[in-house]
């Protein structure tokens, strides 16, 4: 970008969203994170509480960052959950959880951004969904539904804000060095890397690379795409 903005990364306090928001920073942006349970991890970065399947939480968080940043330009909708079950075993309410956190949450968050970009006539929207989205994941059937919805909540976005010069992406990562792959067992993370045809799992700022050129001037003309960053395991999809 050439200006400094106002950006917002939900789940920003590990993982993707925490490089994003520390690469966001080194920019010279003004940041701020949302998440259920914030602590403080960037003297750069305002840390806010917020429940995003609570939409007066969402206008609350939005208040207190609009306060002390300004309005939100950027936002990346980057929070969500898992609760792995296999289909027969999975209860309504794990399967409803997932959903409302990850697909109906980035629905509020983008919903609540919207109103200053509108204003503005200028705004990014950026989510974070996921390689199996559209590849599917055996006992994910939730978390693959909700990372799928984000493609067509996207997208439709992009055709309905377009004419305002506000631009809305998908990125699409596939394992991260994140806390959620270091809780699988060897086993498991040994299968997944060899079905990467780049035979290694991403790095949580390659991810973050990605989502800074999608807010970026560079990527004016780019919106309803789907970018992945899954080092080639999605290809064909």
């Amino acid at each position: 970008m050439t200006e400094a903005r106002t950006v917002l990364v939900t789940g920003g306090n590990r993982g993707i969203g925490l490089a994003t928001a520390r690469l966001f920073a080194d920019l010279g942006h003004r940041v701020a994170v949302t998440a259920r349970d914030p602590k403080s991890v960037d003297d750069r970065i305002m840390s806010v509480s917020c429940d995003q399947t609570d939409s007066d939480a969402v206008d609350a968080a939005f208040e207190d960052i609009e306060s002390n940043l300004g309005a939100v330009q950027v936002l990346v909708a980057n929070a969500g959950i898992t609760r792995d079950q296999l289909l027969l075993r999975m209860s309504d309410e794990e399967f409803s959880a997932v959903i409302d956190t990850n697909l109906t949450g980035s629905y509020r968050m983008a919903r609540r951004a919207t109103r200053a970009m509108l204003r503005a006539r200028w705004g990014r929207l950026i989510f974070v969904s996921s390689v199996v989205g559209l590849l599917g994941s055996a006992g994910q059937v939730n978390y693959a539904a909700s990372k799928a919805g984000l493609v067509g909540l996207a997208r439709s976005m992009a055709r309905e804000l377009g004419s305002r010069n506000i631009t809305s992406n998908i990125v699409s990562p596939g394992p991260v060095e994140t806390e959620m792959f270091a809780s699988l067992t060897d086993d498991q993370q040994t299968t997944i890397i060899e079905q990467v045809p780049l035979g290694r799992v991403a790095r949580p700022d390659e991810i973050a690379e990605t989502i800074a050129f999608l807010a970026s001037d560079s990527a004016a003309y780019i919106t309803g795409a789907v970018i992945p960053i899954d080092g080639g395991l999605g290809m064909g999809h």
